[in-house]
């Protein structure tokens, strides 16, 4: 498992045999230890991506850039096979900064490992996400839940069900050229109805209020400057497109693997936050 700053990763080798998890440093920016990360290796998986920029850290330079740099890498070191993480959303031609630097990623990772597999999820959800976890503790903190541009639709994929995507790809025969497909749960929702469903399983009663797209477009200019910023106006002009699975595209049940639906998975983390702790919450909520 090769990560930026390994001390951060020691929590996860409990979660694998006795010495089958071990973090070793590297860096995008660094050709050689993305060199030394991967020898010796048979399989590469690219999990890297960022929702925001900060500081060195740019769309081009890690999702477009670090993309290519670890399929150069694992090409030339002999590698079989690579499983690409991308997004549902990755278009060249997108006003958003994010998008076009998921779609110049993926197809620098085809131009050096043309038999990729190459993975777009819709929004992941699961224990410590960054979307779920966020707005159900913002709930706690405001009297109403914002929304914006509510009627956008989403297809939530479980982070098991992304996972178990990777392994089933891997299984597959070697294809004859890149294969792509695209990760979404059961159900589309819009926006306010997601927000409602993570109210829902967290306890909390809230109002939903809309924000209207100038006064966000206003908040965003200002919030993008947060060490961890809650909106940014790149990230407010991918909430303005659909970010559901795109008909005729191969999916999870193409490699097998039965969506999970969010409703089974959100009350086992999102009671975290109920108003009076997670074991006070009546079970019928």
């Amino acid at each position: 498992m090769a990560v930026r700053h390994p001390d951060n990763a020691y929590f996860l080798k409990p979660l694998g045999e006795m010495g089958q998890i071990h973090a070793v440093p590297a860096d995008l920016t660094n050709a050689p230890s993305i060199k030394a990360a991967l020898a010796g290796s048979d399989i590469a998986i690219n999990l890297v991506g960022i929702l925001s920029q900060s500081g060195r850290q740019r769309f081009d330079l890690v999702q477009a850039k670090g993309a290519g740099l670890i399929a150069r890498t694992a090409a030339e070191l002999g590698i079989s096979d690579l499983v690409h993480l991308s997004a549902i959303g990755a278009d060249a031609a997108s006003p958003s900064l994010y998008a076009i630097s998921k779609a110049q990623g993926e197809q620098a990772v085809r131009d050096a490992f043309p038999k990729a597999h190459i993975l777009r999820p819709s929004l992941v959800f699961g224990p410590d996400d960054a979307f779920t976890n966020r707005f159900a503790a913002l709930a706690k903190k405001l009297p109403f839940m914002p929304v914006i541009a509510g009627e956008t639709r989403f297809q939530p994929v479980y982070v098991g069900d992304v996972a178990d995507a990777v392994l089933a790809a891997l299984r597959q025969p070697a294809p004859e050229k890149a294969t792509l497909h695209e990760l979404g749960g059961p159900k589309i929702y819009s926006f306010r109805a997601l927000l409602g469903m993570i109210l829902h399983y967290s306890g909390q009663k809230r109002p939903l209020l809309d924000i209207p797209m100038p006064l966000a477009r206003l908040q965003a200019s200002f919030l993008q400057y947060l060490p961890s910023p809650p909106l940014t106006p790149d990230q407010l002009l991918m909430l303005q497109q659909d970010n559901i699975v795109h008909e005729n595209t191969p999916g999870l049940r193409d490699l097998g693997i039965s969506p999970t639906a969010a409703e089974a998975i959100l009350p086992g983390y999102l009671d975290l936050y109920a108003p009076q702790g997670r074991f006070t919450r009546p079970r019928n909520q």
